[in-house]
């Protein structure tokens, strides 16, 4: 018999941005660019860890206008300078809700397309929360790589 696994729900937000693939993956990358627009509205990021590698680590510690800390970190599961990211997400304050993020870069004349996909959500409640980030963080990457 077989057994029938529930999808769980995920996010695809693309983005054509004025900058090389380069600058974008060096902005997500590179821990005091990370700083420059990383977290919805006026979040501030207030330290970043970043290990450049597959099977490294990286952890993004952010402060939302509230005073309330946002601690996530994850494992780079793939590295492809300039093209693409694969890492896990995790919320320290939940970190078994694990997710997965995917950011692909493809050259698009004098910029980039970026295709975020963020997936394995426990629910939609949860996704939904993140597509509003994601989408605000993105606003602040378009302008930062500009």
């Amino acid at each position: 018999m077989a057994t029938q696994t529930a999808t769980k729900p995920s996010l695809t937000i693309k983005r054509r941005l004025n900058a090389s693939p380069a600058k974008v993956f060096a902005a997500w990358t590179d821990p005091e660019k990370v700083k420059g627009w990383m977290g919805p509205g006026d979040t501030k990021v207030l330290a970043v860890e970043c290990e450049p590698r597959a099977g490294g680590r990286y952890r993004w510690l952010m402060r939302a206008p509230s005073g309330e800390d946002h601690d996530v970190s994850g494992v780079y599961r793939e590295f492809v300078p300039g093209r693409k990211l694969v890492f896990t997400w995790a919320w320290k304050s939940m970190p078994e809700r694990e997710s997965l993020v995917t950011v692909d870069l493809k050259p698009d004349g004098d910029g980039t397309l970026l295709t975020l996909t963020h997936e394995q959500f426990l629910d939609d409640d949860a996704r939904n929360r993140h597509r509003q980030g994601w989408e605000s963080a993105m606003d602040k990457l378009e302008k930062f790589v500009a």
